[in-house]
């Protein structure tokens, strides 16, 4: 089961959740990454539209991805939202879900190799590598790049270091993932092209990573797509807003005018 530190979740925190029960009223579920705790999603809160048949949208023991709208811990009460979860949201947190479950796969591999259980594992490793690398699957990808020296630094101890490290290599092939944007650029001056063109090289002029490709296309006049590439979903959306915004105030600069196209 792919776990949470905390006992809680945050307001507002996605979480995977499995359907346990389907009411007159609501749909119960269990949080997966939270142990024995259960939540409420109210009828109102499935979807945009009227629902008349509670199952046209969910069932029993399907995983959804929630939201957190209230939590009573005094009552053991969580209340969640279907419909408050956009697209992109859902798709950032399945691709952390599957990091975490295989996360928690390689940890329990690392515990066999020296004889110790995933609670030791988590304990002893995981969480540190949670703390210096944001998640702990970025910690073995870490150690693939750095050696066993990356979770030394950290914190873990070199027998862990050392199961990590092989699991790691064994089972791991570093890959990227792709996030888009497009935006529409308009500049009615007699040099408007070349003010387009000089907003859009100062975007690229700013990723300076060599773990992150930053691509830029005309899909037709006055629309352009912002590619980014990156090996993770928060990296790349934290790139994409910054280029996107340089892009946008440059324009500005040059005398033109831009916009975020929504998907």
């Amino acid at each position: 089961m792919v776990r949470k530190r905390e006992e809680w979740p945050e307001i507002g925190e996605c979480v995977v959740a499995t359907v346990r029960e389907i009411a007159p009223h609501g749909v119960y579920v269990q949080l997966d990454e939270y142990k024995e705790k259960e939540g409420y999603i109210h009828i109102g809160e499935l979807s945009t539209t009227w629902v008349k048949n509670i199952r046209d949208f969910v069932r029993e023991k399907q995983k959804i991805v929630t939201r957190v709208m209230r939590i009573d811990q005094s009552k053991g009460h969580i209340d969640l939202t279907l419909k408050r979860v956009t697209d992109q949201a859902r798709r950032q947190k399945i691709h952390e879900w599957k990091r975490s479950q295989k996360a928690e796969n390689l940890l329990s591999m690392a515990a066999q190799k020296i004889g110790k259980t995933v609670d030791q594992a988590y304990e002893e490793a995981g969480w540190k590598m949670e703390d210096a690398f944001d998640e702990i699957y970025q910690g073995f990808e870490k150690v693939i790049e750095l050696g066993e020296g990356a979770l030394i630094n950290v914190g873990v101890p070199e027998e862990w270091a050392k199961a990590i490290k092989s699991c790691a290599e064994q089972y791991i092939q570093i890959r990227k993932v792709k996030v888009e944007r497009v935006v529409e650029f308009k500049c009615f001056k007699p040099d408007g092209i070349e003010a387009i063109k000089k907003s859009l090289l100062k975007a690229l002029s700013e990723s300076n990573s060599d773990d992150i490709k930053v691509n830029i296309s005309l899909i037709g006049t006055p629309r352009y797509r912002i590619t980014v590439t990156a090996k993770d979903y928060k990296i790349a959306e934290k790139e994409i807003e910054k280029t996107v915004s340089v892009a946008l105030d440059e324009i500005k600069t040059n005398g033109g005018e831009g916009s975020l196209v929504k998907p």
